[in-house]
């Protein structure tokens, strides 16, 4: 709601036509300043960032998954076994089939021994009994079969089989498998990992962001104190110097009347030309007034125009400007100091930040504590790691786990931190009761400014009461001719003196209202 009054205020004061005037309120003008004031611009994106790092921290409760991919280009391949064994195995079938060709060449020869062996033996049973040779050489069967026999060539029946060539691919093939392809080498992982206990670390973490995002809108607020009070007292200058000025021409006016007088009294004889130039010389010093207080109310304004983010060359008109008796505040209730120890945020800050460092002290006590953590992964490569390297994705892995880390010694660095922690934790605990002291008596002098504001004002109206009953009696009496014109000028002077001590009780009284509701915590934003 606070925010959409400020936006139509700036609205209307943007569609107001140049030399035209706006009316503004004090709180018109809070407001104004508040949506434009730089250093509440910075106040509000930090406390934006304390609550970003709150909800950093509250990350840390969830688990951690990440996805991981890598790609390694090796110019070598990599080989799981030595050169003599690569070399055995992919010649194995040539050194086999040597082999064989031995194993038959020995058969064949073999073969023709024996035969020639027979042929030897049969031809010289033929001649022992030549009988026998002739009723053999003339069965046609047997002088074939002889000739079958006598051309028969072991050498062409026993041809050795090609064992190597099969036997050389296979050795390749194996010597393959021992000569992985690992020049491109793909990689891929998801891997995951849950806190389960780092000794109240990410607890205290929390806790410390939480109170951070709260110190933010704590300094929020003591900034935001401060640009009130600044406008406040902007704004009552003006009410202030537009008074005075309205006093300074009435005075103006009544001089200017006085000079006509006596001049028409110096005509006449009655009065000498003494008094008329007495009179002239207050006369000239009332316009000069009336020219300082033409001034310093446009520099005013000009003030008021920066302090609420307006061009310095607007006109602007105060709601308050016009008034001729000053309000005088209400009465407020009575607060308690512990109610005002907690409204202020200079305590809330001083208070926040021992919080801070307690838990602070806490975190560091946890980095001695040991830490738990579930941890778990699945794993795919490019060769395949899990099925011979082969230039495939299926087949990942699954891996789950726990870890446990337990910090032994490292210099006592945590122990001094944690002790360091505490030691700033009990300065801001000191700072704060000091703090509490300095604002008891603040409050204490603020209320009896008040009084002592409330008390002036009610002189300044019987003092302002008397001098115009005065200025009343001896313009009569000099207008009647048995008052004389010094008397006339000491009452005017008197009167002027008694309004203006009239609007400084005023203006005093509005601001040291200003200042006892800053000192009471009662600034407080609807951020």
């Amino acid at each position: 709601m606070k925010r959409t009054s400020i936006i139509l205020a700036l609205v209307a004061l943007a569609t107001v036509p140049a030399g035209a005037q706006e009316r503004l309120t004090l709180e018109d003008c809070r407001q104004m300043a508040v949506q434009s004031s730089k250093d509440l611009d910075q106040a509000r994106t930090a406390i934006e960032m304390a609550g970003y790092d709150r909800k950093i921290a509250l990350a840390n409760y969830f688990p951690d998954i990440s996805a991981t991919g890598a790609y390694l280009y090796n110019n070598r391949d990599i080989a799981l076994i030595n050169d003599q064994w690569s070399s055995l195995l992919t010649g194995a079938g040539t050194a086999l089939q040597g082999t064989v060709d031995g194993v038959y060449g020995l058969a064949a020869q073999s073969l023709t021994t024996a035969r020639d062996q027979i042929l030897a033996g049969l031809a010289a049973q033929m001649q022992a009994n030549p009988e026998l040779a002739r009723q053999l050489m003339t069965n046609p069967e047997f002088a074939a079969l002889l000739q079958k026999f006598q051309q028969l060539d072991p050498s062409s029946i026993l041809v050795s089989p090609d064992v190597g060539g099969p036997i050389n691919a296979i050795g390749q093939e194996i010597d393959d498998a021992f000569h992985p392809d690992l020049h491109n080498i793909w990689v891929g992982a998801v891997t995951l990992q849950q806190p389960v206990f780092v000794g109240g670390k990410i607890v205290y973490s929390n806790k410390m962001a939480a109170l951070a995002e709260e110190l933010a809108k704590s300094k929020y607020d003591m900034k935001y104190a401060d640009v009130v009070i600044d406008v406040d007292q902007a704004y009552w200058q003006i009410v202030s110097i537009a008074n005075k000025k309205r006093l300074a021409e009435s005075y103006a006016d009544l001089l200017h009347r006085l000079e006509q007088d006596v001049e028409t009294s110096v005509a006449a004889g009655v009065m000498t030309s003494s008094d008329a130039l007495q009179i002239k010389v207050k006369a000239n010093e009332a316009d000069m007034l009336l020219t300082k207080s033409t001034n310093g109310l446009q520099l005013a304004k000009m003030l008021l125009c920066k302090r609420v983010g307006l061009p310095l060359d607007s006109t602007v008109t105060l709601a308050d400007e016009d008034m001729e008796i000053i309000p005088v505040p209400g009465a407020a209730d009575d607060k308690t100091l512990d109610a005002i120890y907690a409204d202020r945020p200079e305590t809330r800050s001083l208070d926040l930040a021992s919080q801070i460092y307690d838990a602070k002290a806490k975190v560091a006590r946890a980095d001695l504590m040991p830490t738990v953590a579930l941890v778990g992964s699945w794993m795919v490569s490019n060769p395949n790691v899990y099925n011979g390297f082969q230039n495939t994705w299926q087949g990942g892995m699954l891996s789950a786990g726990v870890m446990v880390r337990v910090p032994l010694f490292h210099g006592l660095e945590q122990v001094n931190k944690y002790k360091k922690a505490k030691a700033e934790a009990t300065l801001y605990r000191d700072q704060y009761d000091d703090a509490k002291e300095m604002i008891g008596l603040q409050v204490t002098q603020q209320r009896h400014l008040m009084d002592e504001a409330l008390e002036k004002l009610t002189m300044a109206e019987s003092s302002l009461q008397s001098a115009e009953e005065n200025l009343r009696t001896a313009t009569l009496g000099f207008e009647a001719g048995v008052i004389p014109t010094n008397t006339v000028l000491q009452a005017q002077t008197g009167w002027l003196s008694a309004h203006s001590e009239y609007i400084d009780a005023g203006i005093e009284l509005q601001m040291a209202y200003a200042n006892l509701q800053k000192a009471e915590g009662n600034y407080s934003t609807a951020e």
